[in-house]
């Protein structure tokens, strides 16, 4: 691999050499979460002190931080750092309660750039390039985490937003993007408005795609880069350890690049928070090993995924993980089985004949689960012969039995029916009280 596709030195470390330098700066990291109330009271319960860590296996005395604890420090009680030296805020959604706040450093953000910039670059993106970004510039950090990785390697921004896709089509058609950067979902969603368009895969500009956001299967991807004749990379972050920049896939589709300089990555088991070993599927645990403002110890992302450790052509030493198959908070248990939306989305692409745009929706009638996969037809499938559709019915019945072991209700609609998402896509109704 050419050495113009490596951005930074540190991706190519030798394994031991990146194993000092992340104990150094984990050492680093407990002293500045010193200066954090909760993690200064929590280190003292177990008689922790930044002298306590003598070897990254140290990392497992510590412990683990979750969600409710960045909510119950609501706003400011995170912050290692004065108000003053704050250079920006962001925050989650905070659909499920209060947003949380995510206080960056100017040290932070160009932390934050750098590593936005590695994996566009280990993707092919270049000084030349113009690359659109379709994801919402506001509180969540996609926007604005890809929008100064990509001004830090060079190239020309197009700052779109999300909505308005006919802008959005527009843009890509005039402006000669060679990048899109945005969720999935709405990848899926900019191929369709290209093809009622007139505008056929291939016939742009359009060169590769950045997607992340959301969990989303292999299949998704060839459907997208089918869709839209484009190479498309995958990358992971959350707002909670800064935001995109913590993994991306290189040429290679391997795994994502974990940028172990600055994270510390373990993968345990979600119900006894033992480690698990590589290439088995867990909870990712994330340590911010250099951010200032906000020194964030083990956190539990929720998210599920495997480890991988061996070398990768491309180059770089780093640490792969792979794609987030879900979340342990997104699983449903429908009659005592646990399911994931992307086993129903790898399903649906592997019986074809429908769009990329589904809703389970989750009832419980009479004391036992009723679940629907509500499934949009693709123009060129849509029939009014009903020996067509349940034949199509039956195949989804099929596919997605194979997967989980279970029978959904199949509801087929016709084109443009559901709802479409501009950012996160939403897959589940869950409309149970599981409360009584």
């Amino acid at each position: 691999m050419s050495a113009n596709l490596i951005w930074e030195a540190a991706e190519t470390l030798p394994v031991e050499k990146m194993r000092e330098l992340q104990l150094t700066r984990l050492k680093e990291c407990v002293k500045r979460a010193m200066n954090v109330e909760f993690y200064r009271e929590t280190f003292a319960e177990r008689g922790i002190t930044p002298d306590s860590i003598r070897s990254l296996e140290d990392i497992r005395q510590l412990p683990f931080t979750v969600k409710d604890d960045l909510r119950r420090n609501y706003p400011f009680g995170m912050l290692a750092v004065p108000k003053s030296e704050l250079i920006r805020i962001h925050a989650s959604s905070g659909t499920t309660g209060k947003p949380t706040f995510c206080g960056y450093t100017r040290s932070d953000l160009d932390t934050w750039a750098n590593l936005c910039a590695r994996f566009l670059v280990a993707g092919g993106l270049r000084r030349e390039h113009i690359a659109q970004v379709s994801f919402g510039y506001g509180l969540f950090t996609g926007g604005f985490g890809l929008h100064y990785g990509i001004e830090k390697v060079g190239t020309a921004v197009i700052p779109v937003s999300s909505g308005n896709t006919a802008r959005q089509v527009l843009m890509l058609r005039d402006a000669e993007a060679d990048a899109l950067i945005c969720t999935p979902s709405y990848a899926l969603n900019l191929a369709e408005a290209l093809a009622e368009a007139g505008l056929k895969p291939g016939s742009l500009n359009l060169k590769m795609a950045f997607l992340g956001g959301e969990a989303w299967t292999e299949s998704m991807r060839h459907a997208i880069e089918e869709a839209l004749g484009i190479n498309v990379y995958n990358n992971y972050g959350l707002s909670e350890v800064l935001g995109p920049g913590v993994s991306g896939e290189c040429i290679y589709h391997s795994g994502m690049h974990i940028q172990e300089d600055h994270f510390f990555v373990e993968c345990i088991d979600p119900d006894t928070g033992e480690e698990l070993p590589d290439g088995e599927q867990g909870e990712l645990v994330i340590t911010a090993l250099t951010r200032e403002a906000m020194p964030i110890i083990r956190y539990r992302t929720r998210d599920l995924a495997t480890l991988d450790r061996s070398l990768c052509p491309c180059g770089r030493t780093t640490m792969r993980m792979g794609r987030v198959y879900g979340r342990t908070d997104d699983m449903m248990i429908v009659r005592g089985v646990n399911v994931f939306p992307s086993q129903i989305e790898e399903a649906l692409l592997k019986a074809g004949g429908t769009a990329p745009h589904y809703l389970i929706e989750l009832t419980r009638p009479k004391s036992t689960d009723r679940a629907v996969v509500k499934i949009e037809i693709r123009p060129e499938d849509f029939s009014d012969r009903m020996t067509e559709m349940q034949a199509l019915k039956q195949r989804i019945d099929r596919e997605i039995n194979a997967m989980t072991g279970l029978r959904f209700e199949i509801e087929l609609l016709p084109p443009n029916t559901l709802e479409r998402s501009l950012g996160k896509a939403k897959r589940v109704n869950d409309l149970r009280n599981l409360k009584d």
